[in-house]
């Protein structure tokens, strides 16, 4: 094949997973072309792709991602970029070799962003973007859909009020237009060298709300600290599920002897966590539960004096909306028919206890 029909089959192969609503493409070899629909796997064909094969349309994925180089993938095995087909979508591409071979897994992201209400994200999650400055964080695990809740609330953010937003990520997945706010979107390695490089240099341009992709490490959450304390808006997220495990993680990225000071500083500059799960609802779709906590002063000393683990049993017990915890959002979900009782058991964080009040 010359390249331009490599390319051309690329392209019917983002076509297709489109046209089926798949969320992700996965080019592994030893097996056929797969996309994940609904959170199911779906071979595409009955033909297996080889090593060759996949190498191939790996190739004609960079070609049509303005040519990038391959140096990055071939030198260290792993890289992850996103590009635009123009009247197709937009991708998130990580690309990587696995028992000497190519591979990739794609994700399907719409041009347009995203609307919550038909996501069934809540109007308590997307007006936590309401806050004028601290910390609020976004947690679950990989593909929990944290990035696509922060789209909506930045979205949120430019169409309500006049800001300069800056969000950071690796890679660029949904594009903001400038609306009533001015967006600045940089990406790692294409527009800057690091999280940590982009976010000091962030500090330094009249920034009113800054995105960070991901607390990766104690570096990022010690300058993310200190940007939320000096009254900027901050959101990130981190790959936890629950507000007291979030607190701790955040705490133990610290040295034993700088944790008492973190641990002060934590419970003055966050305002909130949110942590998601995608659950199957009854007609097969993954809608989101979420776990909500917004800071209260009872919160605030419990995590000053080092009472984390209370956290927990304070949103399980709440019955206000601005402390939802997961289980309740489950039995919600449940009561008005959206989910089995298996569905709620299987994702429940006490599910005894859930049990009992199904």
């Amino acid at each position: 094949m010359n390249i331009e029909e490599i390319i051309e089959k690329v392209r019917r192969i983002m076509k297709n997973a489109i046209d089926r609503q798949a969320s992700d493409i996965f080019i592994v070899a030893g097996r056929a072309l797969t996309c994940k629909i609904n959170g199911e796997m779906v071979t595409v064909g009955e033909q297996m792709m080889m090593p060759d094969e996949t190498s191939e349309v790996i190739h004609g994925i960079y070609e049509l991602a303005g040519k990038r180089s391959m140096d990055k993938l071939l030198t260290s095995g792993d890289d992850d970029f996103s590009f635009s087909l123009p009247g197709l979508s937009r991708f998130r591409v990580s690309t990587y070799k696995q028992r000497g071979s190519l591979a990739a897994v794609i994700r399907v992201i719409a041009f347009q962003l995203p609307d919550p209400k038909k996501l069934g994200i809540p109007d308590e999650v997307i007006h936590l973007a309401d806050f004028n400055n601290g910390l609020v964080l976004v947690t679950g695990t990989a593909g929990s859909g944290k990035s696509t809740t922060l789209a909506c609330m930045i979205d949120h953010i430019n169409h309500t009020r006049a800001e300069h937003i800056i969000t950071l990520e690796d890679p660029l997945e949904f594009v903001h237009r400038h609306d009533k706010s001015i967006v600045s979107q940089r990406e790692v390695v294409t527009d800057t060298e690091s999280y940590i490089t982009a976010l000091r240099a962030a500090l330094r341009q009249s920034p009113d709300v800054i995105l960070l992709g991901e607390m990766r490490d104690y570096e990022t959450i010690n300058t993310v600290m200190t940007a939320a304390e000096t009254g900027h808006l901050i959101f990130s997220t981190l790959h936890t599920l629950g507000a007291a495990n979030t607190v701790d993680r955040i705490i133990d990225v610290f040295p034993a002897n700088q944790q008492r000071q973190i641990t002060i500083q934590l419970a003055s500059v966050l305002q909130a966590i949110v942590s998601q799960q995608l659950i199957p609802d009854v007609e097969g779709k993954q809608i989101p539960a979420f776990e909500i906590m917004v800071m209260t002063p009872a919160i605030r000393n419990m995590i000053r004096e080092n009472k984390v683990h209370q956290i927990d049993g304070v949103i399980y017990s709440s019955n206000q909306t601005q402390l939802m915890s997961m289980d309740a959002c489950l039995l919600k979900y449940y009561k008005e028919g959206r989910i089995t009782r298996e569905t709620a058991l299987a994702y429940a964080i006490n599910p005894d206890m859930l049990g009992r009040k199904l």
